[in-house]
């Protein structure tokens, strides 16, 4: 099965975590990584399954992904599609708020897996903003990692 990975990211989680699903699912297919802010439109056609991954920022997805989305929505909607966000959001219910409003209604009612895989705040890569806002919101000064491997493993058991 020949798998594409599609993921946007602005200070890397997302792409650490996309990386952390191909590595996973080389073991039976064949995996091909395209980042969004390398190639804006990656060609999906010769792929069977698609994943997506997609950051959020104050609740917000990516603007690369969801230009993504709509310029390929008719090509998505005939393959197997995986969706997933990268967030720091706590609240299970804003993260469930969250993935859905990440991608097109009717893209994400007909993926196979669909999930909020954690996030990180990583200050080293952070602007002087971000700096203020995460440390007013989050009420941290030091950089965090909440990737949620259990979650992952569920997600791909999803899309067998």
């Amino acid at each position: 099965m020949k798998t594409a990975i599609i993921y946007a990211t602005k200070h890397g989680t997302t792409e650490k975590v996309a990386h952390l699903i191909a590595e996973k699912l080389k073991e039976n297919a064949e995996v091909e990584l395209f980042s969004l802010k390398k190639n804006t439109n990656p060609d999906i056609n010769g792929f069977e399954t698609v994943i997506l991954g997609a950051p959020i920022y104050a609740g917000q997805a990516s603007n690369k992904m969801k230009t993504f989305c709509k310029a390929n929505e008719a090509v998505l909607l005939q393959k197997r599609v995986g969706l997933f966000v990268c967030g720091m959001e706590p609240s299970k219910e804003k993260q469930e708020q969250e993935l859905t409003g990440a991608y097109p209604e009717v893209l994400f009612k007909k993926a196979q897996a669909t999930s909020f895989l954690g996030g990180a705040f990583i200050f080293e890569k952070m602007n002087f903003f971000e700096r203020v806002i995460i440390k007013k919101v989050a009420k941290t000064t030091t950089s965090i990692q909440r990737i949620d491997l259990g979650v992952m493993e569920g997600f791909l058991s999803r899309l067998e």
